[in-house]
């Protein structure tokens, strides 16, 4: 939901299903397909040495072997933690940090739509409420509390408890259809080792039922303590405060104000606050359709309203007198 210059600026991994422009842009590591001469994987073994004195192997089979081997390791994909831990946090103190098979929940198949995959998927999982169960130590009063759930990307979701423990939630460890994972979007991202997922038709909708995968920690903590410097401090029921409410439930999750906020796309306010260096029409225009603008990774946002997109762009141009930065 930004208009930065950079033709990353505006990553935004967490997409609706379509078209390209909704992948999930994540590099995997690369090998570079040769080490360096000295001290690397061919430094005993160059192209034109000579093999060791007494070694038994004839020395034209011995660099085949070398490279077979070579390619073996270079094209190996980096593995994924696919077995994983979940870490459970409660105002900034860590409670527990718990394995797949501590977690002690007896798994339920799932089958239905995946708007992510946009098709019916089938995978073992977890309910929801009980691992949190496991994890806090107790699910009573769960539903009162906020929450955030965060994955290995930076990509963090704030959460309300009712929905957190609404039926229907749960996290999903294993694909049932593909064995290692369907991976999600062109560049072939696993969804493992945690992926919440819904079960109820209704909970397909992925603004009210997010579905962050590669879930890491989940954090107990009211939204204004792990966020005190995105609040504009606007009275009740005006503009600002109305663009607040819409940041806190569609942006945050990639997008951070003074650095507060999603990892996965720019900070909007500092160091430059994006309406001192964007027109206001073109920020309005591409946060309903940036496609329009570029091919990229930000998804429309058509449901906003005219009223909606003033609202946003209010509260944005209000936090100009608000920048924070953080020391450390």
């Amino acid at each position: 939901m930004n208009v930065e210059k950079s033709h990353r600026e505006l990553g935004h991994p967490r997409l609706k299903p379509g078209a390209a422009s909704q992948a999930r842009l994540r590099q995997a590591p690369r090998h570079t397909g040769r080490e360096s001469a000295e001290g690397g994987l061919l430094s005993d073994f160059a192209v034109g040495s000579s093999p060791a004195p007494g070694f038994s192997l004839g020395w034209p089979k011995m660099k085949r072997f070398v490279v077979v081997a070579f390619l073996m390791l270079a094209c190996k994909k980096p593995p994924i933690a696919e077995a994983g831990a979940l870490t459970f946090v409660r105002d900034g103190k860590t409670i527990a940090t718990v394995s797949r098979e501590d977690l002690k929940v007896a798994p339920e198949t799932i089958e239905g739509f995946d708007p992510y995959y946009g098709k019916n998927k089938r995978f073992r999982a977890l309910k929801l409420s009980s691992v949190l169960e496991r994890g806090f130590g107790s699910a009573s009063g769960l539903d009162k509390e906020e929450f955030v759930l965060r994955a290995r990307d930076g990509y963090a979701v704030p959460m309300r408890g009712s929905l957190v423990m609404e039926d229907g939630a749960y996290i999903a460890i294993e694909d049932l259809d593909v064995p290692g994972w369907d991976p999600i979007g062109p560049q072939h991202v696993s969804p493992a080792p945690f992926y919440l997922i819904w079960k109820k038709p209704e909970q397909t909708n992925l603004d009210s039922h997010p579905r962050p995968w590669q879930l890491d920690k989940i954090e107990i903590a009211r939204f204004d303590a792990i966020y005190p410097h995105t609040s504009p401090g606007a009275a009740e029921g005006s503009l600002e405060a109305k663009g607040y409410g819409l940041f806190r439930d569609r942006c945050i999750r990639c997008h951070a104000i003074n650095r507060e906020g999603g990892r996965v796309g720019p900070d909007l306010n500092v160091p430059q606050n994006v309406t001192e260096y964007r027109p206001e029409e073109q920020i309005r225009a591409y946060i309903r359709n940036p496609a329009s603008f570029r091919y990229g990774n930000m998804p429309a946002h058509p449901d906003l309203s005219d009223p909606d997109l003033d609202a946003l762009i209010g509260y944005l141009r209000a936090m100009k007198a608000h920048k924070y930065e953080p020391k450390d």
